[in-house]
């Protein structure tokens, strides 16, 4: 009987000490917690929960329930037959073409003119706090899931991508108010053009489509980062061949019409210079015919005549030789 009675209580000291030593935990400042109970997590009543965006048909097919979360802090108590997950909601980033199953350095995609590419960048995420149900019990590897259904919605919007400006790329004003040549460069038609030009648009595309991943597996796509798009070895060749042929066209025209610009300046120079010079050459007549007009109206033909014997003096002085002409003859 006394040996029973020291078992049960080791036992219960061992009981105790075991939950003081377990039963306390702490979640860091970038960390959430929820908490289970024999494996059931605890939660909400349906009027708190508030699900990410999604259509109808996708709010039919991921109906997760909301879970309490442990925001930071503690420490917190917990019973031994419940259990603590911990998630990180820091944002973090992955390479495009990190894929578990297999090892890859780039994502391949068919374009819509059949050249396969290959498509690399970053895609910044962090777990939704608000959707922490799918992303621990929903499925096995959250990020897999979401990493297939971005790597899916790329290749697909790679394979009908064209141009957002279409047609309107080559009207002939576009390309007469581009002396540079770019409108020309995107008007080619080559689909790995159309998707350099316009990453961008690209990735605001993928940020747009992918933000019902915070329903579906309880991750939030916080920025797609596509940054390089290679085509194949020969396709690259000839389209650098192109692109420095177009360059060397644009820097000509760029060449000739600034020597043209030139010229017509210096032809709208040369004539106001040839203007000033006749208008000096003409002063001096004009203001002399002024002066010739007021001597004869204050003093008559006489005065005229008179002044222009005077004027004569000072050339007279200066002449070695003077022809007289009879005015008989």
């Amino acid at each position: 009987m006394t040996m029973a009675i020291f078992f049960l209580s080791g036992l219960g000291v061992f009981a105790v000490i075991r939950v003081l030593m377990t039963g306390f935990y702490t979640v860091r400042p970038d960390q959430r917690a929820v908490l289970t109970s024999f494996g059931r997590a605890d939660r909400l009543p349906l009027q708190e929960s508030a699900g990410p965006p999604m259509s109808e048909e996708e709010h039919e097919r991921y109906q997760y329930p909301a879970v309490r979360v442990i925001g930071p802090g503690g420490p917190y108590f917990k019973w031994p037959w419940q259990q603590v997950h911990k998630v990180s909601v820091a944002t973090q980033a992955v390479d495009l073409a990190w894929d578990p199953t297999k090892d890859q350095s780039t994502v391949e995609a068919v374009t819509k003119d059949n050249l396969t590419i290959g498509v690399n960048g970053q895609i910044r995420f962090r777990v939704c706090e608000d959707n922490l149900y799918p992303y621990l019990f929903g499925v096995v590897s959250p990020l897999e899931h979401v990493m297939g259904y971005f790597v899916s919605v790329l290749r697909e919007r790679i394979a009908n991508f064209v141009d957002p400006r279409g047609p309107s790329l080559i009207d002939d004003t576009e390309i007469e108010a581009d002396p540079t040549g770019s409108a020309v460069g995107l008007s080619e038609g080559v689909s790995i053009n159309d998707l350099r030009n316009n990453l961008p648009t690209l990735n605001t595309f993928m940020e747009q489509q992918c933000a019902s991943t915070a329903g579906r597996y309880g991750i939030e796509l916080d920025a797609a980062l596509i940054t390089t798009i290679d085509p194949p070895e020969d396709v690259d060749r000839a389209l650098s061949a192109i692109n420095s042929t177009r360059n060397q066209v644009a820097a000509d025209i760029s060449t000739a019409r600034a020597d043209s610009e030139q010229q017509i300046t210096m032809s709208k120079r040369a004539i106001e210079i040839a203007i000033n010079n006749a208008e000096a050459e003409v002063a001096p007549l004009r203001e002399l015919a002024t002066s010739l007009r007021t001597i004869k109206a204050a003093g008559g033909k006489e005065a005229l005549v008179a002044y222009i014997r005077n004027m004569r003096v000072p050339l007279l002085a200066r002449t070695r030789r003077l022809i007289l002409v009879s005015e008989d003859s």
